[in-house]
């Protein structure tokens, strides 16, 4: 057990309860609690060496995983083992075990993990994160070695759209904020896992917040988006919603315009003349002015066709042609995978 009894597990188990509860469905929270804690492993990863994604998520990446199922199957965030050429599991007992990946979904950012030998360890259920409603009480839990837990509640709830060609519908924001987030479990209070941990945000409450209410949290990918996918995530390794177009740029709302802020080498994005500091203004036709509507145009044809971008450059406008690509099909893989 990796928290002793009588600490500060039962100081949370009582933060997360109603003084009303009784003795015995105190207990009965306490040792799903205790479960939830011990079902988050550290995740550590090397990525291939020529990885596009190195250059923004470094080679050695560290973060967290859950197990889910009683083979041991780790749901984690994907970026920690996208392109991944080894990947480890850490336990609290020290050990550490070798793990393959078993499926990354583009779409919802999950990642899972096998590992290569028995963990023996207790997997938790998947929560409704749907029923998780604003000030809910709630655990988040990182893996070894930090192995840390603290209590959190929900700010708010919203589609969330990333700068880096991302966007799902019902994320959890939660605070106060923890910076180790990467792939840690959110947890209701009776042990089930309902979010997985993404970043860390510099306002939780979102744009409706009332002025002086801002603060920083953490963005969690709630499991909902997990039980449509997982049986096709787990047999062939993705999903047909990962297949889409990708254009290779980071972007930004700043004063309600897109500005380009980073364009990926070798992409699709450069080779059509994409620039820093173009801002974009419309995609096939369609005036976009939020990453929202930017990410979800793009993805409304095909995989792989030609994208008319328009952009205003300094004083002048104008339409880029670009040719999109599968960013499945431009993952690096380890040797023999």
């Amino acid at each position: 057990m990796r928290y002793p009894a009588g600490s500060i597990l039962v100081w949370l188990v009582l933060a997360l309860l109603p003084v009303a509860t009784a003795a015995a469905d105190l207990a009965e929270q306490s040792r799903a609690l205790e479960r939830a804690a011990n079902a988050v492993v550290g995740v550590q990863t090397l990525a291939v060496p020529d990885a596009r994604s190195n250059a923004t998520l470094g080679r050695v990446r560290h973060g967290s995983g859950v197990v889910i199922d009683a083979n041991g199957l780790v749901l984690t965030i994907g970026y920690l083992i996208l392109e991944a050429d080894q990947v480890q599991l850490l336990l609290d007992d020290g050990r550490s075990l070798p793990a393959r990946v078993a499926g990354y979904d583009l779409a919802t950012g999950f990642g899972l993990l096998q590992p290569l030998a028995p963990l023996n360890i207790v997997p938790v259920p998947l929560g409704p994160s749907g029923a998780v409603a604003n000030d809910d009480d709630l655990l988040i839990v990182s893996g070894a070695p930090i192995g840390a837990l603290s209590a959190a509640r929900l700010v708010s709830r919203r589609p969330f759209a990333g700068y880096w060609e991302y966007r799902i519908d019902g994320a959890l924001f939660t605070a106060p904020p923890r910076t180790d987030h990467s792939g840690a479990g959110l947890f209701n209070p009776r042990g089930e896992l309902v979010g997985i941990g993404s970043l860390v945000v510099a306002d939780a409450a979102g744009p409706t917040a009332r002025e002086g209410t801002r603060s920083p949290g953490n963005m969690f990918v709630p499991t909902d988006l997990l039980r449509p996918i997982l049986a096709e995530l787990r047999q062939g390794g993705s999903t047909a919603a990962s297949r889409r177009a990708w254009l290779g740029i980071n972007c930004v709302e700043q004063g309600g315009q897109l500005r380009v802020v980073r364009v990926n080498d070798d992409s699709p994005a450069e080779a059509a003349g994409l620039r820093v500091g173009d801002r974009i203004l419309g995609i096939d036709g369609m005036t976009v002015a939020s990453l929202d509507a930017l990410w979800t145009r793009l993805w409304s044809g095909a995989a792989e066709r030609e994208v008319q971008i328009d952009i205003e450059r300094g004083d002048a406008r104008q339409s880029l042609s670009v040719r999109t690509v599968d960013r499945q099909r431009q993952l690096r893989r380890a040797t023999g995978v």
